[in-house]
């Protein structure tokens, strides 16, 4: 684990900036990231996977990123939508600080990222890309799929990403029998010991 308070809001020790250079989008991108946050020296694995491995995002409606960390997930679909805007939530308030800066350096002024809270929940989402968070446990990771996945607007899709050794099968079960009927739950690849999961809010809600 690349830090042991990424999963707080405060994390401890200082919050000291250092250059991050990365390819976003097809082109390099110079950022910052900082120590306490969750993979804060590039991209990981499961990140790669899942920018390599879905379709563009809906080039006009609102986004969202699961847990931001320095943002390579937003500021993609920032980048490849222009016309959309792209909520990033996290609990760590310095990865909400880095992706909002990270996205003022790209020019991104249709990013915004906060605490989970803060986002109007009357929001619907045509597209959902995350990483998510395994290692805070079942418990926690399952509340935080039912507080957004639900919340994909008609005809939306989530992406998700899961290491295979950590659940991945189990979690497409648990999001099969939880969600409702107007939901799908697909696993759509597999690369380099990840899934992708697709999940899919049907066109109209069945009555």
């Amino acid at each position: 684990m690349e830090s042991a308070h990424y999963f707080s809001s405060s994390p401890a020790g200082p919050f000291t900036r250092k250059p991050l250079t990365v390819e976003l989008a097809g082109e390099t991108r110079r950022l910052q990231t900082s120590q306490g946050i969750f993979s804060p020296d590039g991209i990981d694995k499961g990140t790669a996977v899942l920018l390599a491995g879905v379709p563009a995002p809906h080039p006009q409606g609102n986004l969202l990123d699961i847990g931001c960390g320095w943002g390579p997930v937003a500021l993609t679909m920032a980048l490849l939508a222009p016309g959309s805007k792209v909520y990033a939530v996290d609990v760590n308030e310095r990865c909400i600080t880095l992706t909002n800066e990270n996205a003022a350096a790209l020019g991104l002024a249709n990013v915004v990222a906060s605490t989970p809270g803060a986002v109007d929940p009357e929001i619907r989402f045509d597209t959902i890309w995350s990483n998510p968070p395994i290692r805070i446990g079942k418990d926690e990771l399952h509340a935080l799929l039912k507080m957004w996945l639900p919340r994909l607007a008609e005809g939306g899709t989530a992406w998700l990403v899961v290491q295979k050794n950590l659940g991945s099968d189990s979690l497409q079960r648990w999001l099969a029998a939880e969600l409702d009927s107007s939901f799908t739950v697909t696993r759509e690849s597999t690369s380099k010991s990840f899934r992708i999961l697709a999940v899919r809010k049907a066109s109209h809600s069945p009555r």
